[in-house]
């Protein structure tokens, strides 16, 4: 059964750290929601109501954009190899934690995954993807989403459906649609932008997305990710 969640829509629009990127700025799993330091205490509410669950603010490699430098589960995270062990010791709470190995440390930026599956970028080694696929617990493929590399900035998954780069190849699509098997359909967030995964957050509680989302955008996130009857 999906859940309509329109009434709420305006409700949901928001800023995290001064910005619309809410993606960038926080980072939001089944069980876990990263947010940035400066997030202030209305959006850490927002967040909390919509995502049902309390807020866990924190840097990564010093940074407040734990959104691109992050990238998680239900099981546990993908961090940026320059994590310090402080920090990778706060993310452990939630579940096993591993650094992305490699010179792309943007995991946030290049990592799609849910609870069953994940979708990287074409250029991470092996070593990455076994390290991906084993803290994560899914199954690792590496791909493109619109021509981009950078897939977990152009798209947005959950555990009940997905919202990808209005670009998206047939062939892009087939392959999102056979890694994940749920259903897959195209927006954009804050007045046009194709990077979705940059501007929304989502689970399968609820979402919430950045304060220059229109309202057709809105609702095309709620029908994309199974929140619209």
């Amino acid at each position: 059964m999906r859940l309509s969640l329109q009434a709420n829509g305006s409700d949901r629009r928001l800023k995290v750290a001064g910005s619309a990127l809410l993606g960038v700025f926080a980072r939001c799993t089944e069980t876990a929601l990263l947010v940035a330091p400066e997030t202030t205490p209305g959006a850490m509410a927002a967040l909390e109501k919509h995502l049902g669950l309390a807020p866990f603010r924190g840097t990564l490699a010093g940074s407040s954009v734990v959104g691109s430098l992050a990238c998680g589960n239900s099981r546990g995270f993908i961090l940026t190899p320059h994590a310090s062990d402080e920090e990778v010791a706060r993310v452990s709470a939630f579940g096993k934690v591993a650094r992305l190995s490699g010179k792309i440390s943007a995991a946030g930026n290049v990592i799609l995954a849910n609870d069953t599956a994940a979708l990287v970028h074409p250029g991470l080694s092996d070593r990455a993807c076994e390290s991906i696929s084993r803290t994560l617990g899914v199954e690792v493929r590496r791909g493109t989403i619109g021509g981009l590399k950078t897939v977990g900035m152009t798209s947005v998954a959950t555990n009940r459906g997905i919202l990808v780069h209005p670009r998206i190849s047939e062939a892009e699509l087939a392959e999102v649609e056979d890694l994940f098997r749920l259903p897959v359909d195209v927006g954009t967030v804050n007045f046009g932008s194709p990077l979705v995964g940059s501007g929304i957050l989502a689970n399968s509680r609820g979402y919430a997305a950045g304060d220059e989302t229109t309202g057709p955008e809105l609702g095309r996130i709620e029908d994309a990710l199974g929140f619209m009857g």
